[in-house]
């Protein structure tokens, strides 16, 4: 439908007057993010795949996009194998519920500390004791208290759209210092099947990329989940982080 022009000036002087949060943010978009969430933690078993891009920005402003792949098998509540390879790095994540150890797999060093019995509780453990955000982390986080949607300043539903051939909902939100895309799957099973994040704090406003791939019925043992030192490989310790947080990967 459309308005007379006078009528979006009204609306710019209303939506002014009002706090963003009123005026913004669909109630649907918000819905979507919370079902999504309620769906992720009803999963029992799942492996998802996911394609990265991630942007950084040199000293003199040109952008320089970084890939990476990654591949989480994940069983609740507290077990879980996670690969990343990246342009910069080859790690593995393993966790039997007990364990968590790291492995860098380019140099064959490993690391393991005392973990605590659930996925979530692991997560932040791993970013509040030792700066390490682990891949895939908002999966376990989405519709829970630290999914912050109450930062969120707008949100909105921009339509349908295809990712991998999959129908999917797109949906657009913005909160302080990052705005960010979501296309969840249409239908019972509300995945997120493509993530898009941009970072508002900085100028030339890198992003970072995945696209999901799901297989809701994996196949593993409890062997998946436990490290078994090769030949020659290295032990170390993983250093405290002075004030917690984490890098930005997922």
């Amino acid at each position: 439908m459309k308005y007379p022009f006078r009528v979006f000036v009204l609306a710019g002087a209303i939506s002014a007057a009002l706090p963003a949060q009123q005026s913004d943010v669909q109630p649907d978009a918000i819905s979507a993010l919370n079902n999504m969430g309620t769906y992720l933690r009803t999963l029992k078993a799942f492996q998802v795949h996911a394609d990265s891009y991630k942007e950084e920005v040199l000293l003199d402003g040109q952008k320089i996009q970084l890939a990476s792949v990654s591949d989480l098998l994940a069983q609740a509540p507290g077990q879980l194998r996670l690969e990343f390879d990246s342009d910069r790095e080859d790690r593995l994540y393993l966790y039997d519920g007990k364990i968590f150890t790291l492995v860098d797999t380019a140099t064959n060093y490993y690391a393991t500390v005392a973990a605590p019995p659930t996925i979530p509780e692991l997560i932040n453990v791993l970013q509040e004791k030792y700066g390490i955000t682990l891949p895939f982390a908002d999966l376990f986080r989405w519709g829970g208290p630290q999914s912050k949607l109450d930062e969120i300043k707008a949100a909105r539903n921009i339509g349908p759209g295809q990712v991998g051939g999959t129908t999917c909902e797109h949906y657009a939100s913005r909160q302080p210092g990052l705005d960010w895309q979501i296309w969840i799957q249409l239908g019972n099973y509300p995945l997120p099947r493509k993530l898009v994040l941009t970072t508002m704090t900085d100028e030339a406003r890198p992003q970072f990329s995945a696209t999901y791939t799901w297989n809701l019925a994996p196949s593993f043992n409890e062997a998946t989940f436990k490290f078994d030192p090769p030949p020659g490989a290295s032990k170390i310790t993983i250093a405290e982080a002075p004030t917690g947080g984490g890098d930005n990967r997922r």
